[in-house]
């Protein structure tokens, strides 16, 4: 495959994400007008883009890359379902260790609804099958068709990182700590979906890590947060710990999780005797 269609391959890839995002909140929006609440609409707008992203990153491989990418195939693997709950579980069950107190927000069952409605349909459901879709399936497929498996796994996880600093006004600091935490668990994720040959386990492990530590729920910052039901409010300030600007999904202890589970992935694949980069360098997709 050309390098050209390479790059445009993995733009049109990003764009259907963003299309397939504003599209489902117009609908949602549209819907809440008829009288529809906003939870309910969360739900929907969730449920759109979904099956939206699906259809168009399908037409976009199938029609313009006239290429075949099973690793968009539906297929799930327990172990990974496992892990998706047991690292944030312990994550923030970490964080729930050191010193803080409980704050809550005050929210009504109304707005309670419609902040874990979002939290988990859209920004953790649906949020985390396309990202992975688009990222670990469509970019990562055409990378490494064009080159090899490094570059497969390190360029779509940078760019997955970098795509998280737009429209944010962070300090130098905080961005160096997105990157490296942003890159760090965009590996994880091509990992999970290089071992089980589908993004789907990795869109499971990312979907319920956005659930669970940024659905809208329990949420842990060094202060309160209103767009959370209850926060676990750190007397810990150090950046370290905090993650800074973005929050704890950079933070070290993190990033720690992202480097255990990446290594847990590495250990499964070279257990199967696939541990050389040309094993998959020579399959005819991403496994």
């Amino acid at each position: 495959m050309k390098t050209n269609k390479v790059i445009i391959g993995s733009i049109a890839a990003i764009f259907v994400l963003v299309f397939s995002q504003i599209g489902a909140q117009l609908v949602a929006s549209v819907i809440h007008l008829a009288g529809i609440s906003i939870g309910i609409c969360n739900i929907i707008a969730g449920i759109i883009y979904i099956l939206l992203s699906y259809f168009l990153l399908k037409l976009l491989v199938s029609k313009f890359l006239k290429t075949d990418i099973r690793i968009l195939r539906i297929t799930v693997n327990v172990k990974w379902i496992i892990v998706a709950i047991a690292l944030p579980v312990i994550v923030k069950g970490i964080f729930l260790l050191l010193p803080g107190e409980f704050v809550s927000s005050g929210m009504d069952k109304k707005q309670i609804f419609t902040t874990l409605s979002s939290g988990i349909v859209y920004t953790g459901i649906a949020a985390g099958l396309v990202e992975e879709m688009v990222f670990r399936g469509v970019i990562m497929s055409l990378i490494r068709e064009r080159w090899n498996t490094k570059a497969a796994i390190l360029v779509p996880s940078v760019l997955f990182a970098s795509v998280h600093l737009i429209g944010m006004n962070f300090s130098v600091l905080s961005c160096i700590l997105v990157l490296m935490a942003g890159t760090m668990v965009g590996v994880m994720f091509s990992m999970i979906a290089m071992e089980s040959d589908s993004v789907w386990n990795s869109g499971i492990v990312h979907s319920i890590w956005n659930i669970i530590i940024i659905g809208g729920g329990l949420g842990i910052s060094e202060k309160a947060d209103e767009y959370s039901v209850i926060t676990y409010v750190l007397e810990s300030k150090s950046f370290a710990i905090t993650g800074g600007e973005f929050g704890i999904e950079a933070s070290v202890i993190a990033l720690i999780g992202y480097i255990v589970v990446t290594l847990i992935a590495f250990v499964i694949i070279k257990r199967r005797a696939k541990t050389s980069w040309q094993y998959f360098d020579n399959r005819k997709s991403v496994s």
